[in-house]
């Protein structure tokens, strides 16, 4: 069994527990031991703009964390991945940054040496643990369920740092779908926006944007909408209903993450996978065949 750190960023730990929960469920199972290390800070990420010093301090700090414990991170969270990933490549390749950032460090004891690799949910289900050993825990086949995938812009943007999957063609989360017998379509507004980052200066852009995707997904009659992204999944399952008054159309989309979706297909309860959190009607699907 492969140990990793699990690294919870800020939003799946205080409002998306539903990620974590199903997480937490379902690696176990597939050979993969998360550990819990006291102490990280949020990734960075949202103060990058502001004050990128600090953002790649705060995510070198997370990382300098993990190598102590001489493990690898899992980040879920794409925007966090992207945060630390980001951070990982400029002190790689810049020693300068780096003896500055280690300057800071050292007032916790801590130094970054750029040991610790970082991955995703994609990273680990697909590169790592294989689609031939998610399919050997199938005990529910989703029997040709029809499933729209949301990749969202962190997971696979920008190219260069090096992302989970395709930035034009992402196909990862396709196989692990099959995997499970479901039934990944493609369709046209595939890569779009969830809107998420629209939400403080343009709240009613942003649920347009959700909006309008959701609306197309129901109507080319996909059965589950398809996310790894906590941000992304707030705009599609807790905003649904408001995303549908701004677009003036009743949306009834099921929406999960991927782990959630997985787990039902392992046999894992309702309950223990978090379903009951989420606020979209998932509650409209069959599991499991008829």
């Amino acid at each position: 069994m492969k140990s990793y750190v699990l690294y919870p960023g800020c939003v799946m730990p205080t409002e998306q527990y539903a990620y974590e929960m199903s997480i937490r469920e379902v690696f176990p199972i597939l050979d993969i031991k998360l550990v819990d290390l006291k102490g990280f800070s949020c990734c960075g990420e949202p103060i990058k703009s502001v004050n990128q010093m600090l953002s790649l301090a705060l995510s070198a700090r997370n990382i300098a964390l993990a190598e102590k414990e001489g493990l690898d991170i899992f980040a879920p969270c794409p925007m966090c991945h992207l945060a630390l990933s980001e951070s990982k490549r400029i002190l790689d390749s810049d020693p300068k940054m780096n003896e500055k950032i280690n300057k800071f460090l050292l007032d916790e004891g801590l130094s970054y040496s750029g040991k610790s690799d970082i991955v995703n949910t994609l990273d680990l289900l697909y590169d790592i643990i294989g689609i031939e050993n998610i399919k050997k825990h199938v005990k529910k086949p989703l029997k040709d369920l029809k499933v729209a995938t949301h990749y969202g812009c962190h997971l696979i943007r920008p190219s260069e740092i090096g992302r989970p999957d395709d930035s034009e063609n992402p196909q990862k989360m396709e196989k692990i779908l099959e995997a499970i017998d479901a039934k990944p379509l493609d369709y046209p507004e595939k890569l779009d926006c969830c809107g998420a980052l629209l939400t403080t200066n343009l709240p009613e852009s942003a649920l347009t944007k959700t909006g309008q995707k959701l609306q197309k997904v129901q109507e080319h009659g996909f059965d589950a909408f398809i996310d790894t992204c906590p941000w992304c999944h707030r705009q599609y399952d807790a905003k649904q209903i408001k995303a549908g008054e701004t677009v003036a159309i009743k949306l009834e989309v099921p929406v999960l993450y991927l782990t959630q979706l997985l787990g039902l297909s392992f046999g894992i309860s309702n309950e223990k996978l978090g379903l009951d959190l989420n606020l979209s009607p998932v509650n409209k699907l069959i599991i499991g065949g008829k």
